[in-house]
């Protein structure tokens, strides 16, 4: 093996201890100083470099957005504790939280059958929306998601624009096809004999902001104009 892509902090942090010596380009890692995977990002130091979605810096305006958006203040938050780079994220949400005056209620999800129990356990008498973290295990039950929301009229704000896609009412985040584009100048730097360990980590330049307004009608939200007005996508 000359190289090696890995999607997501976790599998980034398996490929990093299975071996010290194969360059490693990681795509979608939430934190990866904070991680771990880099010692910087100008100077990642190892084995490993590729691109950054900064997730921790993301979770204040995730919150904001959602704000704007629903009457209530009591979020329910699905992450996941065992993902090194959720827990920077669920500190920063914490710290935003409570800036923007917002209760969260987190439920953690380990692993696929926890997505209902954590759904089982948020009442919608008791959360006024959703939110989830960045976690890849999280995005694999995106199905799951977001039909209870809209099962319970619940609106939510997601880390992907798949959410949205599939009738999830918004999300906001780095373009993740363009980090994967990306990733092919790595990989190409790396197989031509450059040096992970000197190859500064690209943190992405695009956000995109996705609404969903057949949701939005769905679910009895009306989405503000001036929120309307910074959507990169809107689905009707």
């Amino acid at each position: 093996v000359d190289v090696i892509a890995a999607r997501g902090t976790q599998a980034t942090l398996a490929a990093k201890k299975a071996t010290t010596t194969i360059p490693v380009i990681m795509t979608g890692s939430s934190d990866p100083v904070g991680t771990g995977l880099v010692a910087s990002l100008a100077k990642p130091g190892a084995n490993v470099t590729g691109m950054s979605i900064v997730a921790p810096d993301l979770a204040e305006k995730r919150l904001e957005l959602l704000k704007r958006v629903v009457a209530g203040s009591r979020f329910g938050v699905l992450w996941n504790p065992t993902n090194a780079g959720n827990v920077n994220e669920w500190e920063q949400s914490k710290a935003a939280a409570n800036r923007l005056q917002i209760t969260l209620l987190p439920r953690e999800v380990r692993q696929p059958k926890d997505i209902y129990r954590a759904f089982k356990s948020l009442r919608p008498r008791t959360i006024d929306a959703v939110v989830t973290l960045t976690d890849a295990l999280l995005s694999t039950g995106r199905t799951d998601i977001v039909q209870f929301a809209t099962n319970n009229r619940l609106p939510g704000i997601y880390h992907l624009v798949d959410f949205v896609e599939q009738g999830g009412l918004m999300s906001y985040g780095p373009d993740l096809h363009h980090s994967f584009y990306r990733a092919a100048f790595y990989v190409d730097r790396v197989l031509k004999g450059a040096n992970p360990a000197n190859i500064p980590v690209e943190q992405p330049i695009k956000f995109e902001l996705a609404i969903n307004l057949r949701t939005a009608k769905q679910i009895g939200v009306t989405i503000p104009t001036d929120v309307l007005a910074l959507a990169d996508k809107i689905t009707k």
